[in-house]
């Protein structure tokens, strides 16, 4: 029998007009401390980004996508961020900002497997 866990998560989103406060939801990362467990999924569906801000600039938030994969990795082109413990990571990714990139508060709930809740989060919210 699995025993649960505590989790962690925030949905990652587009906000491409901070003033105006409209997002649409691109992503989920999840952290589980007891599964070691730290990992963002996220889907760029091109042409509602562009119909929701034909000026967004689809190749730089790919590559801070690219960025929020390396840290939670702790891959070693992650920067000093990387270099931290992965509930340090996951704390820094989830911090409030005002950039085209943000992420929801974080919510949590219990899991046996941090990887389907991820997966099941990703669908509900985001797909």
């Amino acid at each position: 029998m699995h025993s649960k866990h505590l989790f962690e998560y925030a949905v990652i989103r587009v906000v491409p007009r901070v003033e105006r406060e409209e997002f649409v939801n691109i992503g989920v990362i999840l952290y589980c401390a007891k599964q070691k467990f730290l990992q963002a999924s996220y889907f760029l569906d091109e042409p509602r980004l562009k119909a929701f801000c034909k000026e967004l600039d689809i190749a730089e938030l790919k590559e801070h996508l690219c960025s929020f994969e390396r840290i939670c990795r702790a891959d070693k082109d992650a920067g000093p961020i990387g270099k931290l413990d992965m509930a340090s990571r996951f704390r820094w990714l989830t911090a409030t900002r005002s950039t085209v990139l943000q992420t929801s508060k974080v919510h949590p709930g219990m899991t046996d497997d941090a990887k389907f809740t991820l997966d099941r989060l990703f669908e509900q919210l985001v797909m």
